[in-house]
C-alpha cells in the first residue's frame, strides 16, 4: 500500500500479530495499483472478470462507489481514468486488521497505517489515546491532539506527498485546503471521508457536518483553521 504500518498492542497480545500483518500483506497483493499482477491491475486492464476476483474486491468497489454518490464524486475509484481504490483500501484494512486483534482478544490497541490510526478501547485505565495531527505547513510541528477511545483518525492534505489529490470534477489537484483530518469511529469511512472532502476544499466543513458520527479538522492553504461542530469532543 506504500506505507508503514505499525501496531500498539499489549505484551500479552503480541502473539496476536500474526494474522493481522498476513491480512495487510494480502490486501497489498491484491489491491495495490503499483503490481502488475494483483488483482486490482488485472482487474483494470479488463484481464480478470469480478466474478473470478477475490469477494473483497466487489465488497470494496461497491464501498467506494457508495461513497462516490454521498460525496457528489468528489470521492472515486478511478483517480485520472485507472482504477484505484487506494483513497478507501487503506483506511478499510487498517480496521479490518484492528478488527482480527480484537477478534483474537486484544481489548485495547491501536493498528497506525501511515498516519491513519484506528484506535480499539482505551491505552490503560481512565488513559485515552491520544493522536497527534500534524501540521502540513509546519513540519515537524502538531496543530492539535485528538484523544478518545473506538475511534478513527484519517487526514489527507499535501504534508507527506504534495497537491496529490485530484479534484474529480476538474481533474487537477484538489485547492483551499492543506490538510484535512476526520475522526469517527470506522478508518474505512473516514480514510474515504477524508479524501473526498480534501477535494471539494472550501465546501468540505458543511459537507462533513451532514455526516452522521464524523467530524473534522482542517488547515487552510492560508494557514487558517476550522473545525465541525462536534470536533471539541475529541480534544482534551
Amino acid at each position: 500500500m506504500g506505507t508503514v504500518v505499525s501496531f500498539d498492542v499489549p505484551a500479552s497480545a503480541e502473539g496476536t500479530l500474526g494474522e493481522a500483518v498476513r491480512w495487510l500483506h494480502w490486501v497489498d497483493a491484491t489491491f495495490s495499483p503499483y503490481r502488475e499482477d494483483s488483482e486490482v491491475s488485472r482487474f483494470g486492464r479488463g484481464s480478470l472478470a469480478l466474478a473470478d476476483c477475490a469477494p473483497e474486491l466487489a465488497e470494496v468497489l461497491t464501498a467506494c462507489a457508495d461513497v462516490s454518490t454521498l460525496s457528489g464524486g468528489y470521492f472515486t475509484a478511478t483517480p485520472g481514468g485507472r482504477l484505484d481504490p487506494s483513497g478507501y483500501v487503506k483506511g478499510w484494512a487498517i480496521e479490518r486488521a484492528a478488527a482480527l486483534l480484537t477478534a483474537a482478544g486484544s481489548a485495547r490497541h491501536t493498528v497506525n497505517g501511515g498516519g491513519d490510526i484506528q484506535c480499539v478501547g482505551d491505552r490503560g485505565p481512565d488513559q485515552p489515546w491520544r493522536v497527534g495531527i500534524a501540521d502540513p505547513l509546519r513540519p515537524g510541528s502538531l496543530a492539535t491532539v485528538v484523544s478518545g477511545q473506538d475511534f478513527a483518525v484519517a487526514t489527507s492534505g499535501i504534508a507527506e506527498h504534495g497537491p496529490h489529490i485530484i479534484n474529480p470534477h476538474t481533474g487537477q489537484p484538489a485547492t483551499g485546503l492543506a490538510g484535512l483530518t476526520v475522526v469517527g469511529a470506522s478508518l474505512a469511512a473516514a480514510d474515504a471521508y477524508a479524501t473526498a472532502a480534501f477535494a471539494m476544499g472550501p465546501a468540505a466543513r458543511d459537507w462533513v457536518e451532514s455526516l452522521a458520527g464524523f467530524e473534522a479538522f482542517a488547515i487552510t492553504s492560508a494557514g487558517a483553521t476550522w473545525q465541525t461542530s462536534g470536533f471539541r469532543s475529541y480534544l482534551g
